[in-house]
């Protein structure tokens, strides 16, 4: 098995009626109409496939009010993975946007930091404001696989494959990992919710949702020191992913490739 994987972004649901107050603190120009498309990503290397995050379902859509196209078990199938032939997923932390999709690969092994888990079912979660991102249903499918004897915990940063390592970020999420693959154009780090959008982690401007803004204001600087370069670091909801590099299917943006160079400096 190479330790040279590809890399791909699958955009399954968007989420356009929001403002930039929503994803910038202390921004100018906060009144701005400002979209944020959802993601999970798929890392291939072989015939060996890992999942990164499970998105959510219709049902998580209609409680939020998000736009869901596909979900994210519909839209790996279309790309040409079957849901059961995925044995590993990297779960990056348990929002609901990230974890809300657990039961269709609950036959699979999930990675987690261990301080996501006791974050998410720990004291923390008396505060309504802290739980608003997450919802119950999904953390109680994470600890049906810990009992199941299906979940790897990581302490910080890990390696789960060769070319495939872990590191915990926190901030947004106090257990929250980025994911770092090694791919034919280098080191590429899939930031998740470590940067939400290019201008965070390019400008130091922290997301509002945040359990730790030092945190956060920190890992901007490690995504960075993961990343070979600021051109290798994918943002976990920004558009802008779409246009920047190819899409695998003609006139779809929905599924683009990562592992190859971005059409124009981000």
């Amino acid at each position: 098995m190479s330790d040279l994987w590809e890399v791909y972004a699958l955009k399954y649901a968007d989420h356009n009626n929001r403002d930039r107050n929503e994803s910038f603190l202390f921004d100018d120009n906060h009144n701005a109409a400002w979209p944020l498309d959802y993601f999970v990503w798929v890392l291939k290397n072989g015939d060996k496939t890992i999942l990164v995050d499970t998105g959510f379902d219709q049902k998580e859509s209609l409680a939020r009010g998000r736009q869901l196209y596909e979900t994210p078990a519909e839209l790996i199938t279309r790309f040409g993975v079957p849901p059961q032939s995925i044995d590993t997923v990297i779960v990056t932390h348990m929002h609901y946007d990230h974890a809300g999709g657990l039961e269709d690969f609950m036959h699979a092994t999930f990675h987690l930091q261990q301080l996501e888990m006791e974050y998410a079912t720990g004291p923390c979660m008396c505060h309504g404001v802290l739980q608003k991102p997450f919802t119950v249903e999904h953390v109680c499918n994470m600890v049906k696989q810990l009992y199941s004897g299906k979940l790897v915990f990581h302490n910080g940063s890990s390696e789960v494959a060769p070319g495939l390592e872990v590191h915990l970020i926190g901030g947004h999420s106090r257990g929250l990992q980025c994911v770092r693959v090694k791919t034919q154009r280098g080191w590429l780090v899939l930031a998740s919710d470590a940067s939400h959008f290019y201008e965070n982690f390019l400008h130091s401007k922290p997301f509002p949702i945040v359990v730790d803004l030092e945190d956060m204001l920190n890992g901007f600087n490690r995504l960075s020191a993961l990343a070979d370069s600021q051109q290798h670091i994918i943002p976990g909801h920004d558009p802008a992913v779409r246009t920047l590099y190819p899409c695998v299917f003609d006139g779809d943006d929905s599924i683009v490739r990562l592992d190859v160079a971005p059409a124009t400096p981000a």
